[in-house]
């Protein structure tokens, strides 16, 4: 199967990471400057800089510079579009299980009915 990135594939990509998904919670909490989140981490600041260039490549965050400082934020589409994929799948395995249920009822009842005849 070729390989296609859609915008999902690379923000599950990035979210794959632990240092990028501790940048996420730490943003979840605010827009900060670079050299704050990186301050937790470590790494050198290019090191971490790649994580960051993963996360805004996929659309996660944004930075803009203001004054001799880079500031990151969250960019809530990208999650919002994660989550709505996850609910689909949630509702579809959901409804599976329910069907799966009703069929093992079933199937309890004829094995019971057929005891009881024989």
């Amino acid at each position: 199967m070729p390989y296609h990135s859609t915008p999902l594939d690379l923000a599950f990509h990035a979210l794959s990471d632990p240092t990028r998904r501790a940048v996420v919670s730490r943003l979840a909490e605010g827009e900060v400057p670079v050299t704050v989140l990186a301050a937790p981490f470590d790494m050198a600041l290019p090191s971490f800089a790649q994580h960051l260039k993963v996360l805004e490549d996929c659309g996660l965050i944004a930075s803009e510079k203001r004054g001799r400082s880079r500031w990151c934020r969250l960019v809530q589409a990208r999650f919002d579009e994660a989550a709505d994929w996850m609910e689909a799948e949630r509702r579809r395995w959901s409804e599976r299980l329910d069907r799966l249920e009703v069929y093992l009822d079933k199937t309890r009842e004829d094995e019971e009915e057929h005891d009881k005849s024989v």
